[in-house]
């Protein structure tokens, strides 16, 4: 099996060596990794830092002129990919490459299509996985409390049973990502791209995940208000239309 890494990078200069190395040095006994970064015109440092990687074996580097957001960026690697199963890589260390055994099993065993890497199933604080300190702890219980309310929503609108739908952490059959015509520029992407599996009767499986949160201080991108109404309007959009 041919497994394909997208990892969209945007001012990501404190970690995404580590990530990379990271990818890099995974072993999956019978897997050929491709690893497509798409870098998205970083002011930090970044794209220098990813230039490093051009060479090495596996990597493919795509480098934009200008940041259009990561539903963009991931459009943009789903069509550079030529593997069998695709994993969209956040650049920041909130997951851990070492879940990437237990993401692809229940799809390198056919009991499913998609695979959610589900945060909840694994914290011992439940839906509360993100906790700050300082005044930052309101915006870590408004951004857990959009995750439920989504997770809910979607759940109602689609028949689906997930724990948390608002994971980043997902496995999809390349096929299925590429028959797809994505619109989404920003992080309701992720979103649209589950209601479109949904819909066309993909097998959703879920597995627990490790999950380290990191703060605004740290680069933190999600805007509470802002990412989280395109993310409702994108679950109520694409379950009446494509």
């Amino acid at each position: 099996m041919r497994f394909s890494i997208i990892v969209p990078v945007y001012n990501e200069k404190g970690t995404v060596r580590v990530l990379l190395d990271q990818v890099l040095a995974v072993s999956l006994p019978g897997v050929e990794k491709e690893i497509v970064i798409v870098e998205g015109n970083s002011t930090d440092g970044t794209r220098e830092i990813v230039r490093e990687y051009e060479a090495k074996p596996g990597v493919r580097a795509i480098y934009e002129d200008a940041p259009r957001g990561k539903g963009a960026a991931v459009r943009i690697g789903i069509g550079k990919i030529t593997g069998d199963v695709v994993l969209i890589q956040d650049g920041d260390l909130e997951y851990s490459t070492g879940d990437y055994p237990a993401v692809l099993a229940p799809i390198q065993e056919g009991r499913a299509d998609v695979v959610f890497g589900s945060r909840v199933r694994r914290s011992t604080q439940h839906w509360q996985f993100r906790r700050y300190a300082g005044f930052e702890r309101f915006y870590g219980f408004f951004v857990n409390l959009g995750g439920v309310i989504f997770t809910t929503l979607f759940n109602v609108l689609y028949g689906t049973d997930l724990s948390d739908g608002a994971t980043m952490f997902k496995v999809f059959k390349a096929a299925d990502l590429k028959a797809l015509t994505l619109r989404s520029d920003g992080f309701d992407y992720d979103w649209e791209i589950s209601a479109k599996l949904v819909k066309r009767g993909c097998r959703i499986a879920e597995v627990p995940v490790s999950y380290k949160a990191r703060s605004r201080a740290e680069g933190k991108k999600i805007r509470f208000w802002r990412d989280g109404t395109r993310v409702a309007l994108a679950i109520l959009r694409y379950r009446f239309t494509d």
